[in-house]
């Protein structure tokens, strides 16, 4: 075992600060350019991954290094043919065993190989998978010298050999469990993801490693039809989408057994040469693109009459959705014409998703053609109090489990009507809760909302948005309980824990994990704006800064509107406006309480800061584990623990950056010059922990190029960002409030 920089792993190991940490982890982390990270997830299949010190256990068998054969059909099709290459990749580079590939004209004789890897369908396997039900379902037999993997259909067989893959992964061997038997049912129709690194970036290195997650579908490409007809106002912004590229990436994802939903983008008026239109695009879209799956009617491109605002009458908002639903039966019975099995996904995300709202939504389903199946928001809307105070979640979140209440509502509703399947839009291992995260280590929370979706058996899941997908062991998580027959949560745990941290570390692992699954459910901040998305990359504001991007303050164009409609603060030009906190410098608003709405700012803070601290408790855990891993693992192990860091960073950075515009929105309101004074004394302390959490936060963002990161913005934070907040911190801490001081003969 490797000991880094003297810590020793032992039963009660020292508490280890964040500085301390950091002082030992980061010397041993390599600096990575802003966007670097996919070149180094496209490694992530490559990898050796064979601990050469593992042992087989009793009751476990080996694939020895080399003598053994992977069969096929000789008719196999393309999807088999590639999970079957790809399998034998896997073997090689990472497990370092040589297997042949042979064909056969029958696998009938299946049952009598020896040291052979059968793979095929139940049809083509006489005796094997007579239970299997429907797409994607496999079964897994193991002996002495034969693994047999049959499928209902050849993306069965794909998913069953990948699975091989995901066992060996746990183990870091070629061992799998001695004459297992195992039949394991997808619990879903579709599971569709967005790509994590941009808006069309789809290489063929991350398409591999889709179906390895259980992945079968993907959402390309957002807010664009497919044909290139571009999107009409408001969304005329919008990139044209190139049909080429479409068809090139409809090719290369099939290989890999991974079917394209695509979006219908369209301003629907109502009349007749309207409707006329939209019937010419949907038959013009799928003539064209046949292979497509299925296409989703979002309200944010598939628009009637401008935004559904929540504002409106229910009379109004009633006839707003009866409009909108036209659209969508228009749509589906042009598309059905042409292809019956089409799906067309409904979504009415931006309708109305507060807890009250229930009716409302049902009525939305009422409207759906019962050969659509709707698109249901999971958690959106989910109502959650801290101490009597009652809010609800205001974009995609993972404190509460779901369904909110209105989903709730929808998802019964839909089976009340005969839907022929419900999907929802359900995040399982990221959220715009986090939305500049690859993933968050909350595994006992994800875990609660995969038992909660097969509960209500949802069909499909559109499981990310433009955070996407990026590999990570929660999702890993998510593809093993995709499929019935999953083995138990702290098996697979303490697996993962166990691979990446090394052996005898698992119990502080999990530990940790345990903790932060418990502050996660404490955070009361939901939405997609400052806060937990971007606190890391906001600074405090104390006096209005100097404009860093062009303004029309003294222009016939208002400043204001002008920022709304550009998305852009001068004062503060990297980020949207929406997740910077920047003050009324006129005191007419508090931005704190604004901000922290429906919840005080007293008990908004008080949560995050609970939830800090709960993370500093399992990081405490998660740090002597990283420190103690062996040499293999302290790479990963080292970039696990500053995710963490970094997590529990945005939780008090959004707490200081509230209490701090709270403070300076009331300084001028106070008489007593011993108050002013504790004022900013209290005020100059949260600058000072600003800037260390900010220091550190730099650091960790130079040797992870993943962190900062959402493809709808590209960086909300890079290194530079954070050296500009710096600045401006310590200008703050420096200059500004000592000159306030003096001014106020404080």
């Amino acid at each position: 075992m490797c000991i880094l920089l003297g810590f020793r792993a032992s039963a009660q190991p020292p508490s280890i600060s964040s500085s301390q940490f950091a002082a030992r982890a980061l010397p041993a982390l390599p600096f990575e350019e802003s966007h670097e990270f996919p070149k180094i997830l496209a490694g992530e299949l490559d990898r050796f991954r064979r601990d050469a010190s593992a042992q087989p256990a009793a009751d476990e068998m080996t694939i020895p290094n080399q003598g053994w054969s992977l069969i096929l059909r000789s008719d196999a099709g393309p999807v088999v043919r590639t999970a079957a290459e790809e399998f034998r990749t896997y073997l090689e580079k990472a497990m370092r065993i040589r297997v042949s590939l042979e064909e056969k004209p029958s696998l009938a004789d299946w049952a009598g190989l020896s040291q052979a890897i059968v793979a095929g369908t139940g049809e083509q396997m006489p005796g094997c998978g007579s239970d299997l039900k429907g797409r994607k379902d496999y079964q897994i037999r193991v002996a002495p010298e034969r693994v047999a993997v049959c499928g209902f259909d050849e993306r069965g067989a794909m998913y069953g050999l990948y699975n091989l893959e995901a066992r060996m992964n746990l183990r870091e061997a070629p061992f799998l469990p001695r004459n297992v038997n195992i039949t394991r049912h997808s619990l879903f129709k579709a599971r569709m993801t967005l790509s994590g690194l941009g808006w069309m970036e789809w290489p063929d290195w991350y398409l591999r490693l889709l179906p390895r997650y259980g992945f079968d579908s993907i959402y390309a490409s957002v807010y664009a039809n497919p044909n290139g007809v571009p999107a009409e106002p408001p969304y005329d912004f919008i990139r044209r989408q190139d049909p080429e590229r479409v068809r090139d990436l409809i090719r290369r994802a099939a290989r890999y057994g991974i079917e394209l939903y695509c979006p219908i983008m369209f301003h629907l008026t109502g009349d007749a040469d309207n409707e006329a239109r939209l019937r010419k695009l949907v038959r013009d879209i799928i003539t064209t693109f046949p292979e497509i799956r299925g296409y989703v009617l979002l309200i944010e491109g598939f628009i009637y009459d401008g935004w559904p605002g929540w504002n409106r009458t229910p009379e109004d908002i009633r006839d707003w959705v009866k409009h909108w639903a036209r659209g969508v039966a228009v749509a589906t019975e042009e598309a059905h014409k042409i292809n019956p099995a089409i799906e067309m996904l409904p979504w009415d995300y931006n309708v109305d998703f507060r807890p009250q709202a229930a009716e409302l939504k049902k009525f939305v389903i009422d409207q759906y053609p019962l050969d659509t199946i709707p698109l249901i928001t999971w958690s959106n809307g989910k109502g959650f109090e801290r101490d009597g105070e009652r809010g609800y979640l205001k974009d995609y979140a993972i404190n509460e489990i779901g369904p909110s209440e209105v989903a709730d509502a929808q998802i019964r509703r839909a089976r009340e009507r005969g839907a022929r399947a419900v999907y929802v839009k359900a995040d399982t291992w990221a959220s715009w809760q986090f939305g500049t995260f690859p993933y968050l280590p909350f595994p006992y929370q994800w875990f609660e909302r995969y038992k909660a979706l097969e509960k209500y058996q949802v069909d499909g899941v559109m499981e990310s948005w433009s955070y996407g997908f990026k590999p990570n062991f929660v999702a890993e998580l998510r593809a093993w309980n995709s499929w019935s027959n999953a083995p138990p949560l702290d098996y697979l745990l303490r697996a993962v824990g166990r691979r990446d941290f090394g052996a005898r570390s698992e119990a502080r692992v999990l530990e940790a994990w345990d903790h932060f699954s418990r502050a996660i459910r404490l955070v009361p901040d939901t939405g997609p704006n400052m806060g937990t998305t971007n606190a890391i990359g906001t600074p405090l504001f104390f006096e209005k800064p100097a404009p860093r991007a062009m303004t029309v303050e003294h222009s016939w164009e208002d400043q204001e509107r002008w920022m709304r409609k550009s998305e852009i603060n001068p004062y503060w030009p990297y980020a949207p406006r929406r997740v910077i906190l920047f003050p009324d410098f006129t005191n007419r608003v508090n931005a704190a309480e604004r901000y922290a709405q429906p919840f005080s700012v007293r008990v908004f803070n008080k949560y995050l800061l609970l939830a800090a601290d709960e993370m500093e408790r399992g990081l405490e855990s998660y740090r002597a584990a990283a420190l103690a891993a062996p040499e293999r693992k302290i790479y990963g192990a080292l970039r696990e623990v500053l995710l963490a860091e970094q997590l529990q960073r945005m939780m008090r950075s959004d707490a200081a950056i509230l209490e701090f515009e709270n403070l300076r929105f009331g300084l001028d309101k106070i008489a007593e010059p011993a108050e002013h004074g504790r004022v900013l004394d209290r005020m100059t302390a949260i600058v000072k922990q600003e800037i260390e959490r900010t220091m550190a936060s730099l650091e960790t963002s130079r040797r992870d190029s993943r962190l900062g990161y959402e493809w709808e913005q590209d960086y909300f934070y890079t290194p530079y960002v954070l050296e500009e907040k710096l600045k401006l911190l310590r200008l703050t801490l420096e200059q500004q409030i000592p000159a306030y001081r003096r001014r106020h003969n404080l």
